[in-house]
């Protein structure tokens, strides 16, 4: 009972971090500010935290595992390669369902100088990755895709889909959502043999 209790407590402060975290940046957000918001003590988040750069790491994963709980649906789902990275496309970039590409940007860059956050972000990064690995080895395993560096092709494609959703959301006037996704589509389909009309 106490440690399902504590459990719930955990995410509720989690859940409230990355709304601070979100609204005023890495960067500006204190402790102090996170405790006020949550309605507890800055000695109550050290309890469960140790340091500010752990909650830091975890608020970012907490909000992470959302989108990858989302990824885990999609691929248990089940469907064509085709069918899969069509949906992956869409998740993956700011005009799908994922809410959080301000966050993963700030956390990015805070990465530079927090170890635990750096270390989470690349993790949430690779299962993307292999996510999209995987997609692209059964479709060309399959003959539905033709591509002769399924790594490479990995790469330059979340790496696209990175950079694109970046001045999407930083600049929002700069790229209209629907130019960005027509760029990621225009880019997959030269890397993966395929027609544009089959990524639309």
């Amino acid at each position: 009972m106490a440690r399902g209790f504590g459990r719930l407590r955990r995410d509720d402060l989690l859940r409230t971090a990355c709304d601070v975290i979100a609204a005023q940046g890495f960067g500006h957000t204190r402790t102090a500010d996170i405790a006020q918001a949550a309605g507890v003590s800055q000695a109550l988040l050290f309890y469960h935290f140790e340091t500010k750069e752990k909650l830091f790491a975890q608020a970012f994963a907490y909000a992470a595992e959302r989108d990858l709980e989302a990824l885990t649906k999609l691929e248990d789902a089940g469907g064509s390669p085709l069918e899969r990275l069509r949906g992956l496309l869409k998740l993956y970039s700011p005009t799908g369902r994922s809410k959080s590409w301000a966050l993963w940007i700030d956390a990015w860059a805070e990465s530079m100088r927090n170890a635990d956050l750096e270390e989470m972000s690349r993790r949430m990064d690779l299962r993307w990755r292999q996510a999209l690995r995987a997609i692209i080895d059964e479709g060309a395993a399959a003959g539905a895709f033709t591509c002769a560096d399924p790594d490479g092709a990995t790469w330059r494609i979340v790496s696209l889909i990175d950079g694109l959703s970046t001045q999407t959301t930083v600049h929002k006037r700069v790229l209209p959502r629907a130019r960005m996704a027509e760029f990621i589509r225009t880019a997959t389909a030269g890397e993966l043999g395929l027609s544009l009309d089959v990524l639309s």
